[in-house]
Protein backbone atom coordinates (compact mmCIF):
# COMPACT_ATOMS: atom_id res chain seq x y z
CA UNK A 1 0.00 0.00 0.00
CA UNK A 2 0.93 3.05 -0.95
CA UNK A 3 1.75 6.07 1.42
CA UNK A 4 2.25 9.76 1.12
CA UNK A 5 4.51 11.50 3.62
CA UNK A 6 3.61 15.13 4.74
CA UNK A 7 4.53 17.67 7.67
CA UNK A 8 2.14 18.24 10.29
CA UNK A 9 1.60 21.74 8.88
CA UNK A 10 0.99 20.83 5.43
CA UNK A 11 -1.27 18.25 6.45
CA UNK A 12 -2.90 20.64 8.50
CA UNK A 13 -3.93 22.91 5.70
CA UNK A 14 -4.90 20.57 3.16
CA UNK A 15 -6.75 18.20 5.44
CA UNK A 16 -9.95 18.62 3.72
CA UNK A 17 -8.26 17.26 0.72
CA UNK A 18 -6.29 14.36 2.73
CA UNK A 19 -9.99 13.40 3.77
CA UNK A 20 -10.40 12.71 1.03
CA UNK A 21 -7.53 11.04 -0.24
CA UNK A 22 -7.54 7.34 -0.71
CA UNK A 23 -3.97 6.74 0.54
CA UNK A 24 -2.94 6.37 3.48
CA UNK A 25 -0.97 9.53 4.53
CA UNK A 26 2.06 9.55 6.98
CA UNK A 27 2.62 12.73 8.97
CA UNK A 28 5.68 13.89 10.59
CA UNK A 29 7.62 16.61 12.81
CA UNK A 30 10.75 17.62 11.77
CA UNK A 31 11.17 14.46 9.77
CA UNK A 32 9.96 11.85 12.15
CA UNK A 33 6.42 10.20 11.54
CA UNK A 34 4.23 11.05 14.37
CA UNK A 35 0.62 9.18 13.27
CA UNK A 36 -1.05 7.94 10.33
CA UNK A 37 -4.23 8.52 8.68
CA UNK A 38 -5.93 5.54 7.36
CA UNK A 39 -8.92 6.45 4.93
CA UNK A 40 -11.60 4.10 4.94
CA UNK A 41 -13.93 2.99 2.11
CA UNK A 42 -17.33 1.52 2.48
CA UNK A 43 -15.96 -1.72 1.50
CA UNK A 44 -12.28 -1.88 1.98
CA UNK A 45 -11.03 -4.36 -0.07
CA UNK A 46 -9.20 -7.98 1.70
CA UNK A 47 -5.87 -6.44 0.54
CA UNK A 48 -6.41 -3.08 2.29
CA UNK A 49 -7.46 -4.71 5.43
CA UNK A 50 -4.36 -6.84 5.15
CA UNK A 51 -2.19 -3.86 4.93
CA UNK A 52 -4.00 -2.26 7.59
CA UNK A 53 -3.24 -5.62 10.19
CA UNK A 54 0.58 -5.87 9.02
CA UNK A 55 0.79 -2.03 9.33
CA UNK A 56 -0.43 -2.59 13.05
CA UNK A 57 1.96 -5.17 13.63
CA UNK A 58 5.06 -3.55 12.49
CA UNK A 59 3.95 -0.78 14.77
CA UNK A 60 3.39 -2.79 17.83
CA UNK A 61 7.66 -4.10 16.47
CA UNK A 62 8.42 -0.76 16.71
CA UNK A 63 6.77 0.49 19.90
CA UNK A 64 7.92 -2.74 21.94
CA UNK A 65 11.84 -2.03 20.11
CA UNK A 66 11.64 1.43 21.88
CA UNK A 67 10.83 -0.65 25.12
CA UNK A 68 7.89 1.53 25.29
CA UNK A 69 4.24 0.95 25.32
CA UNK A 70 1.15 2.86 23.72
CA UNK A 71 -0.08 4.06 27.15
CA UNK A 72 3.62 5.95 27.65
CA UNK A 73 3.09 7.49 23.86
CA UNK A 74 -0.65 8.65 24.84
CA UNK A 75 0.60 9.89 27.65
CA UNK A 76 3.97 11.82 26.62
CA UNK A 77 2.19 13.26 23.93
CA UNK A 78 -0.46 14.43 26.00
CA UNK A 79 2.20 16.21 27.96
CA UNK A 80 3.72 17.47 24.93
CA UNK A 81 0.54 19.22 23.68
CA UNK A 82 0.00 20.86 27.10
CA UNK A 83 3.54 22.08 26.98
CA UNK A 84 3.03 23.39 23.69
CA UNK A 85 -0.35 25.17 24.45
CA UNK A 86 1.14 26.89 27.55
CA UNK A 87 3.72 28.00 25.46
CA UNK A 88 1.63 29.61 23.49
CA UNK A 89 -1.26 31.29 25.70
Amino acid sequence: MQTTKVGIREFRENLANYLESKTPVAITRHGSTIGIYVPTKPKPSQADLEALRVAGERMQALIAAAGTSEDEIVADFQKTRREGRTRKG
